[in-house]
């Protein structure tokens, strides 16, 4: 196995928890970049950046995935590829900058995956294989990457602390949101930690306890 490390760096007015996952040989993957480019690369000092993965396509979450990529391509000079999320989020990727300005926010970008992802597939970088489920409902598009060997989930804006994703959204769908939580996260191991798209980490085990949303 190859152990991963995660750093939480919180983004954006809305603190959308960016986490970049590295190993020991000095490499990473960022995980939603919401915003707050600068902060994010100097998380990251000198490490080298295998790719940015989306889970979903929200403003907090995607609107830094651009510039970030122009920045590190510069710095690394290499290809820095954008992967995911579902390809049937492109349309809130392409939608950023209108999300970001009822927010009154500038700062945030379009973004055009370099492919997107499908559930049931598998991608491999940092010398470990992440996991790609599609459970849809807070985005129709959205995905979670699981790490089986470190025990870990980037659960993006499904699950979190004692509560679930919004779904009051136009195409929001909560059956299929708690569906896929059942599904593909209350599955795995009461040990794996759930790193959530906001808020603190939590564990499989504590949210089928004790979430409110998910017992029976």
């Amino acid at each position: 196995m190859t152990p991963l490390y995660a750093k939480r760096v919180p983004v954006t007015p809305l603190r959308q928890n960016c986490t970049i996952l590295s190993n020991d040989a000095g490499r990473a993957v960022v995980v939603d970049p919401g915003g707050d480019v600068d902060d994010i690369l100097q998380e990251l000092g000198d490490m080298s950046v295998e790719a940015i993965l989306l889970t979903h396509g929200h403003l907090d979450h995607a609107g830094g995935a651009a510039p970030l990529k122009r920045a590190l391509e510069k710095r690394q000079n290499q290809s820095v590829p954008v992967v995911g999320p579902d390809r049937r989020d492109e349309f809130l990727l392409q939608s950023i900058t209108q999300q970001a300005a009822a927010f009154g926010l500038t700062d945030m970008e379009n973004v055009m995956p370099d492919r997107f992802v499908e559930g049931g597939e598998v991608l491999h970088f940092l010398g470990q294989d992440l996991h790609v489920a599609h459970i849809p409902g807070h985005t129709p598009g959205h995905v979670v990457f699981m790490d089986h060997d470190n025990r870990r989930v980037l659960a993006g804006d499904t699950l979190f602390r004692g509560t679930v994703g919004r779904t009051d959204f136009a195409y929001g769908d909560s059956r299929a949101l708690i569906d896929g939580i059942r599904t593909h996260l209350l599955s795995l191991p009461d040990d794996t930690v759930v790193l959530c798209g906001h808020g603190m980490p939590t564990t499989i085990g504590e949210e089928r306890r004790a979430n409110p949303f998910l017992i029976s």
